[in-house]
C-alpha cells in the first residue's frame, strides 16, 4: 500500500536545481518574460497558459515525503505559475470517500488501490484522463500497468510511483558481526529465524497499526505468501473472487505467514509479544533493527524513507535489504508491488496539466533525484535513482522475466481489499484463528 511514506537525505544537487530554476522562471512583474525566455523553464512550455491557476490534490503522504513531492514539483509551479495545494492524510482511503460524497472532492487524488479507483468511476465521480494524458501515459508505461487504472476500457489515472514489495530489511554489520548468512531460500529464512531466536534475540518485527488503515502491512505478507505458495495463476484468481476468499489455498498461505508474525519466539523484537503488532506503527515497525533488538522486518522498498535520520541505507551500510525468499523456487521469482494512480475529480485545463506533467519523464527523474522514490515510468533514468534498494527497485520493475503482481488487496473491492481484509488482519494477529477470519472476509465479499 502506498501509505504515508517518509524519506530522508534530500538531494543537495535537486535544491540547488529547483532554487535555479526558481530563479531562472523570474517573480512578480517580469515572471511570463521570464517564462518565455529560461532555458530552465523550457520543459514546461506545454503546460503554459494557467498563470495564477490552483490545483488540489489529496494523498497518503505525509511528514518528509510530502516536502519532498512539494520540492519535485517547485519547478514546474514556478514556471508555469500553477500552485499545486497537496494535503497528506493518514485517513486518505475514508476521507477521500467523504469528501468526494460531500461535494469537496481534490482535483486530484494519489489512488493506491485500483479496487477503490474502481468504485469512484463506478460511481460517475473521476474524469477520464484528457487526450494528452492518455498518449504521454501509453508512451511511458507497460500495458500491464496501465489497466490497473483502466475500466471499460477507458483510462481514469496513470500510475505515479510504484513499489517492491518482496523485501526483508536486515542490518549488514550486526549480520556480519553475528555470522548471519542472508537466506536465499525459504527454508534457509526459516532456519536462520531459528537461529537467531535461540540466541536470545528475536528475529522479527513487524507493525500494522496506521490509523484508518491498520491492518494493510499484515495483507502484504499474506499476498506475498500466495504468489510463493499457490503461484501466479491461482492468485489472480484469488484477487477477482474466482475462488473464494477461505479457499484453502488462501488458507496455506496465511497460515504459513504465521508460522512467523503469529509465533512468539520470533516477534515482536523491541515491541512485545505477537499482540503488540496490531498496536505498533508501521512507520516505526523496523526501526528496532538499528539497535539490535530485532534482525529482520518484511516491508517495501519504500521502507527506506522509515529510517531514523542518518541511518546508511547499503549493501555495506546500517540497513539494507534482499529479497523475501520464494518457498518453491520451481514457481519461479514472483514479486509484489504496488503504486499510486494520479485520477482527477475535474477536469479544468489547469487539473489536466498537471495530470499529465505527474506522467512526464520530466517529472519522474525530478522526484527520483531527491531520492527514496522510484517508478515504473520507462523513462526514469536509473542514474537518477540514488538510494540501492531502489535501484534494485527499478531493476526489477524493467525486467521483464520478473513474475511480477500488484499488490492483491488493492485489486479487490474496495470494502474488502481496504476494508475486511485490513480489519481481519487485526483480528488474526491478535488471536482469532484463521478460519474464522477467512470466513468473515469471504461473507464480505459482495
Amino acid at each position: 500500500m502506498a501509505f504515508a511514506r517518509s524519506r530522508q537525505a534530500l538531494a543537495i544537487a535537486g535544491v540547488l536545481g529547483l532554487a535555479l530554476g526558481a530563479t531562472a522562471c523570474g517573480t512578480g512583474n517580469d515572471k511570463k518574460s521570464g517564462k518565455a525566455s529560461s532555458p530552465e523553464c523550457a520543459a514546461y512550455e506545454k503546460y503554459q497558459g494557467h498563470d495564477g491557476k490552483k490545483v488540489t490534490i489529496y494523498s497518503s503522504i505525509r511528514d518528509i515525503e510530502a516536502d519532498r513531492l512539494e520540492q519535485s514539483w517547485k519547478q514546474f509551479e514556478d514556471c508555469t505559475g500553477i500552485k499545486i495545494d497537496h494535503e497528506g492524510s493518514g485517513e486518505f482511503e475514508a476521507q477521500l470517500g467523504v469528501r468526494v460524497d460531500g461535494g469537496n472532492a481534490p482535483d486530484l487524488a494519489f489512488i493506491p488501490q485500483p479496487g477503490l479507483l474502481k468504485r469512484f468511476v463506478d460511481a460517475g465521480k473521476i474524469k477520464t484522463v484528457g487526450a494528452d494524458t492518455k498518449a504521454l501515459a501509453e508512451q511511458n508505461f507497460t500495458p500491464d500497468w496501465l489497466k490497473y487504472s483502466t475500466v471499460d476500457g477507458k483510462l481514469y489515472g496513470v500510475p505515479l510511483g510504484s513499489n517492491v514489495k518482496s523485501y526483508v530489511w536486515y542490518s549488514p554489520k550486526t549480520f556480519k558481526d553475528k555470522g548471519w548468512t542472508v537466506p536465499t531460500t525459504w527454508d534457509e529464512l526459516i532456519a536462520l529465524s531459528d537461529k537467531i531466536a535461540a540466541s536470545g534475540t528475536k528475529p522479527w518485527c513487524a507493525g500494522i497499526e496506521s490509523g484508518d488503515a491498520t491492518g494493510w502491512p499484515a495483507t502484504d505478507w499474506i499476498e506475498d505468501l500466495m504468489l510463493r505458495t499457490q503461484g501466479p495463476e491461482v492468485y489472480d484468481q484469488w484477487t477477482t473472487h474466482g475462488i473464494p476468499f477461505n479457499d484453502p489455498k488462501v488458507a496455506d498461505a496465511v497460515n504459513k505467514a504465521g508460522t512467523i508474525l503469529k509465533n512468539e519466539k520470533y516477534v515482536n523484537g523491541g515491541f512485545g509479544g505477537v499482540k503488540s503488532i496490531a498496536t505498533t506503527s508501521f512507520q516505526e515497525a523496523g526501526t528496532p533493527i538499528t539497535t539490535g533488538k530485532c534482525a529482520m522486518h518484511r516491508q517495501a522498498s519504500f521502507y527506506a524513507n522509515q529510517w531514523p535520520q542518518g541511518t546508511k541505507v547499503a549493501e555495506d551500510g546500517d540497513v539494507f535489504a534482499f529479497y523475501f525468499p520464494a518457498v518453491d523456487p520451481a514457481k519461479g521469482k514472483p514479486v509484489l508491488g504496488a503504486g499510486e494512480f494520479v485520477s482527477a475529480f475535474a477536469d479544468r485545463p489547469e487539473v489536466q496539466a498537471v495530470q499529465t506533467y505527474l506522467a512526464s519523464g520530466e517529472y519522474v527523474n525530478s522526484r527520483a533525484k531527491i531520492g527514496d522514490w522510484l517508478s515504473a515510468n520507462n523513462k526514469l533514468d536509473i542514474n537518477n535513482v540514488p538510494n540501492p534498494v531502489d535501484k534494485l527497485s527499478v531493476q526489477i520493475l524493467q525486467d521483464p522475466k520478473t513474475v511480477f503482481r500488484f499488490d492483491g488487496s488493492d485489486l479487490m473491492p474496495a470494502a474488502v481489499g481496504a476494508g475486511t481484509f485490513w480489519k481481519g488482519m487485526v483480528d488474526w494477529i491478535n488471536g482469532k484463528d484463521t478460519t474464522t477470519v477467512l470466513n468473515g472476509i469471504e461473507a464480505s465479499w459482495k
